[in-house]
């Protein structure tokens, strides 16, 4: 009888033993297509959240690792120098491949008094310092900021800036609509930005607890004129934000508003006045850090999301130590931090089954094969080779298995679905996305929410699924199956037959 027929007879006719290697395929493989299930489903979730994501990457320091750092090195005397990243630092990340446009611009801040700033209409945001009011000042050698190409913003009245005002650094600005209102600001007036400076003042110079509770400031002019009135661009505002995403947002328009866009040169020029009315009226060279003192701050769109990690770690290398790149899907990781945590469950899950079914799976089959030892005698004395009794072995384990594994497939991917999607709306998950968090600018900032990932998770029966679990489950018979294989290979028939 041809092997095959043997098989397929061999398969019917121990129904109790094909069961029991039925069940044992079948219960291990739920377990492994429920894994897979959940893995190919977080990270198709992962992948498609970030696809929606505007690519955008910055620079920022590592605090984490600084302080690590530092602590490590405390005993040591003075400890070691912080070098922040140059211009020319961020102009060679600017020239990777990954890179559509990049953005550089020099950012610092300033308070005031009589120049006003947007309030907060409801009182929930105000500044606590010395000066009555706050502004970012933004410096820029380009004649059209990111915020405007990338539609953070919308300049509505002017031309903003001309070829001239970033060649020669004039002190041209760009202002928001409700502060250009409340300073009764047009196109083209000349006004000044009345700089309040916090002075430095030594303990051991103050006299009094009231005198030490009090900072001393002093304050100069600086002239600007205004070149353009520009308009916070709204997004839509989704009904499942939480009440800390709602301040958070409220907070960043309320900054945006109070942005002040201007040229490169008069950014540092008012850095280095600030500068040295800080040192006391010295130069910048005699008391103050100089160049030092300039804060830049660089901002890159990139060609498309799934290049971030290779830009990240290309990037990286030529930053400075203890500074990294932060992109703006790093916010996947801070909301869906649950969802991660239930990915890597399910890929040690999956490794734990595979292992647990080599093992279960060969003992099994190797028992079977011990009390049919006799048939198996007589097939080779009456001259069947060895290469053929195996091939009807491994046809009887696959007939069984391929049936068990494809119940399996759909039974699984039911029970992985259920489980999951169980774990993720429990607090276990909800609430295990508290990771560091760094602070994004308004353009990588996104209304992404834990809700919105719990509502795009879909366990379903995709191409991916389907041929990962099939490769896994079939690879994993066969590989259970080398050890029996062994056996056979060890048999001696006239041994058996005596």
């Amino acid at each position: 009888m041809d092997y095959k027929k043997r098989a397929i007879s061999s398969v019917l006719r121990r129904k109790g033993k094909s069961l029991i290697l039925f069940l044992v395929v079948f219960i291990l493989g739920n377990v492994i297509a429920g894994a897979v299930a959940i893995q190919q489903s977080t990270t198709n979730v992962e992948n498609e959240t970030k696809k929606k994501m505007l690519p955008v990457a910055s620079v920022e320091m590592d605090y984490e690792a600084y302080e690590k750092q530092m602590t490590t090195v405390a005993a040591e005397e003075g400890g070691q120098e912080l070098k922040q990243p140059k211009a020319k630092d961020y102009e060679k990340i600017s020239k990777l491949s990954y890179v559509k446009r990049s953005d550089l611009f020099v950012l610092n801040s300033t308070g005031t008094n009589k120049f006003k700033a947007a309030t907060d209409p409801n009182g929930g945001v105000s500044y606590a310092g010395s000066a009555k009011y706050m502004f970012n000042i933004k410096g820029y050698n380009s004649k059209t900021p990111l915020d405007v190409s990338e539609g953070l913003i919308k300049i509505t009245d002017g031309d903003g800036f001309t070829d001239t005002d970033i060649k020669n650094g004039s002190n041209a600005v760009l202002l928001s609509q409700d502060v250009a209102e409340k300073n009764n600001l047009s196109v083209g007036d000349n006004f000044v930005l009345d700089t309040v400076v916090e002075m430095p003042v030594g303990v051991e110079e103050m006299d009094t607890e009231e005198e030490q509770s009090q900072s001393k400031t002093t304050s100069f002019d600086q002239p600007m004129k205004l070149a353009g009135i520009f308009n916070v661009v709204q997004k839509k505002e989704s009904s499942q934000q939480t009440e800390q995403q709602k301040s958070e947002n409220e907070w960043r328009a309320l900054e945006q508003l109070n942005t002040i866009y201007t040229t490169e040169k008069a950014a540092k020029d008012l850095q280095k006045k600030i500068d040295e009315k800080m040192s006391g009226g010295l130069s910048a060279d005699e008391g103050s850090m100089g160049d030092d003192s300039v804060y830049y701050q660089a901002t890159y769109v990139l060609k498309n999301s799934e290049d971030i990690e290779a830009f990240r770690q290309d990037a990286n290398a030529l930053l400075p130590e203890f500074y990294h790149i932060v992109a703006s899907t790093d916010q996947y990781e801070q909301v869906a931090g649950g969802l991660t945590k239930l990915n890597t469950i399910a890929k040690y899950i999956v490794i734990i089954a595979v292992v647990a079914t080599l093992l279960i799976l060969s003992l099994v089959v190797l028992l079977f094969l011990r009390d049919r030892k006799q048939e198996l005698g007589i097939y080779l004395s009456f001259g069947e080779s060895r290469g053929k009794v195996i091939m009807q072995i491994v046809l009887e384990l696959l007939m069984i298995s391929c049936v068990a594994l494809v119940l399996s497939l759909i039974t699984g991917n039911f029970l992985g679905g259920a489980i999951s999607r169980s774990l993720i709306q429990s607090d276990w998950l909800s609430n295990a996305n508290q990771t560091q968090q760094y602070y994004m600018s308004n353009l990588m900032q996104s209304d992404l929410s834990f809700l919105d990932i719990q509502q795009a998770y879909k366990v379903t029966f995709s191409v991916g699924y389907i041929l990962t679990y099939l490769l896994v489950g079939i690879g994993t018979v066969f590989i259970s199956a080398l050890l029996p294989l062994l056996y056979i290979l060890r048999l001696n028939p006239k041994k058996i037959m005596m």
